[in-house]
């Protein structure tokens, strides 16, 4: 795991943006929206949700004047599969998440 993702939400603001990003999953917001939505001036907000974006952890994309940003999943994925697997050493019960089931033998066979 780069441990630029770990940089990235470690200042308050960028944590802010990805927490809520998270909340408007899968639909994303315009930059200009989300620094309303925080109290910050859209010059300061573009710096962190590159950094975010760098990290992994955001997609944008362009519509028409607007540049969306949104929860990267397969970034934020990873991010959680490091954690369990590292910090709840594989584990992920021990961290308080259910284990992960494992399908039964119907369910192999069918291929569901």
């Amino acid at each position: 795991m780069d441990s630029g993702v770990f940089a990235a939400l470690a200042h308050d603001l960028r944590l802010e943006v990805f927490r809520l990003l998270v909340a408007t999953l899968p639909n994303g917001m315009p930059a200009g929206q989300i620094a309303q939505r925080l109290e910050v001036p859209a010059s300061t907000l573009s710096t962190h949700l590159a950094q975010l974006e760098r990290a992994g952890l955001l997609k944008s994309w362009r519509e028409q004047q607007r540049i969306l940003y949104a929860v990267d999943t397969d970034g934020t994925k990873n991010l959680v599969g490091f954690l369990v697997n590292d910090c709840c050493n594989g584990q992920p019960e021990l961290c308080g998440y259910p284990a992960a089931r494992k399908p039964t033998r119907a369910k192999r066979a069918s291929g569901a």
